[in-house]
């Protein structure tokens, strides 16, 4: 604008401007100017304020409780299983007593019933009381007869640690498979199973678990590193206060834990070594910057769009959400496969869209551009078999190591770390092939007693 035109949006007639000396439309042209620069700054800062997990990517958990959105009632609306669930029955198990239960008393008040046979089992199962087998090793000492040195018996082999098995394994699995602190899983044994242990030993126990099951653990990251298709994620995790970065690698069969040093491209590259095969990710510069196949998650761009379509600016706004519509068309196509037509058609109105506003310095332009250089990683889905088109699987397997981490303030030292992402490969692979960790558990244990080869097949 030139500074001889009155400017827009002041009340300022063309003849009063012309008459305003040069230095005084100077002064007003640079305000106009520094206001408009404050305005945008201000929707900026009141848009960052308003942010949550549907219009950013934010975690659920950093809601405000007074601003969560409540969800629209499916149904009627009220608690329980909705029409059509698959009900899940309890499975009947082999019974440890019979009792047959004949009727009582008929209608007509005879007693006397004929032709008597099965028509329901009601199962009753209680647990039985907890009797601890506690055996005690006498170690004798006595003269040698020839020499008369002392001889002293020795603890036998595999027992060393005055704990067994399956009661190693359950300190294990409360410590790592439920998030139990280590005075909380002293707590529970001393109050369920009536032994009175200290906080070093439940810690020598959990240091006996993190070993026998390294074997797995190391099957389970061959596994991850040999899969077609790969999920990635990392979260922040801290070792004495110390900031590191906890990653993920997880596809349908096993998840892959490591506690890395940082959040950077060596870090990337020494989780997945030789690994090279479709990556499914959300948009972190590491990710975008895979030479192979990759599909960036869409419910990630959906809600960065969401979010622009809340914005005052009717520019901003209009291209949030006619973006959001796109990639929740795009995401349906999961479920509903497209014509070619469909396809070329959704192309054609996406790189439209971009092109409007790829210029564009503000978030819309910044958004634009990255809908721009990802492309080609928007729909890899549709093309290969066994891709998702969002990154929810390794931001599940997550979610528990987040709330471990927010329990127990992360790990103490690099044994912790150790310990943490091995206990937690174990479990979520064991939850994904739907298998119980503690009887693998019990059995890594007995292997390492019996100095043999634990049973890796099942990864």
């Amino acid at each position: 604008m030139s500074s001889q035109d009155a400017p827009d949006g002041l009340p300022i007639s063309e003849t009063d401007w012309k008459q305003t000396p040069p230095s005084v439309r100077a002064f007003i042209l640079s305000q106009q100017e520094l206001i408009i620069k404050l305005t945008r700054r201000v929707e900026e800062l009141e848009a960052k304020v308003g942010q949550n997990s549907n219009n950013s990517n934010r975690p659920p958990s950093s809601d405000s409780p007074y601003q969560k959105v409540k969800r629209e009632s499916q149904g009627t609306g009220k608690p329980g299983a909705k029409i059509g669930h698959k009900g899940h029955q309890q499975a009947l198990l082999t019974p440890t007593k019979v009792k047959p239960v004949p009727p009582q008393t008929c209608d007509c008040g005879s007693h006397e019933f004929e032709e008597l046979k099965p028509f329901y089992t009601h199962q009753h199962i209680e647990l039985p009381k907890i009797e601890m087998q506690v055996t005690h090793f006498i170690l004798l000492e006595g003269a040698c007869t020839s020499c008369g040195k002392v001889g002293r018996g020795r603890v036998p082999e595999g027992f060393e640690a005055g704990y067994g098995e399956r009661l190693t394994a359950l300190v294990g699995e409360l410590s790592g498979g439920q998030r139990c602190s280590r005075r909380s899983a002293k707590e529970f044994i001393e109050s369920v199973l009536g032994i009175h242990i200290s906080v070093g030993g439940i810690q020598r126990c959990v240091d006996r678990v993190s070993e026998v099951i390294l074997p797995h653990y190391e099957a389970i990251a061959a596994r991850a590193r040999s899969a077609r298709v790969n999920h990635l994620d990392e979260t922040s995790w801290y070792q004495h206060g110390v900031l590191m970065w906890l990653w993920v690698m997880v596809n349908s069969t096993v998840a892959f834990f490591s506690v890395k040093t940082s959040r950077s491209k060596a870090a990337f590259e020494e989780l997945i070594g030789h690994w090279a095969g479709i990556l499914v990710s959300d948009n972190y510069r590491v990710y975008r910057n895979w030479v192979n196949l990759r599909q960036t998650c869409l419910a990630h761009l959906i809600r960065t769009a969401e979010g622009l379509s809340q914005r005052k600016d009717e520019a901003m706004s209009w291209f949030g959400g006619r973006i959001r519509s796109e990639l929740q068309r795009l995401i349906h196509w999961a479920n509903a496969p497209p014509t070619k037509g469909e396809v070329a058609t959704w192309y054609a109105r996406m790189c439209h869209l971009i092109d409007l506003y790829k210029a564009r310095k503000d978030e819309a332009g910044r958004l634009a551009r990255l809908l721009d250089a990802e492309m080609g990683s928007l729909w890899v889905f549709l093309l290969e078999e066994g891709v998702d088109p969002t990154n929810n699987r390794a931001e599940r397997v997550l979610r528990f190591a987040v709330l471990w981490r927010r329990m127990m303030q992360g790990s103490f030292n690099e044994k912790g770390d150790r310990w943490v992402e091995r206990i937690l490969s174990f479990r979520e692979t064991c939850r994904l092939r739907n298998l119980p960790t503690y009887s693998l558990l019990v059995e890594a244990l007995t292997c390492a007693r019996q100095n043999t080869t634990p049973d890796v097949s099942w990864i």
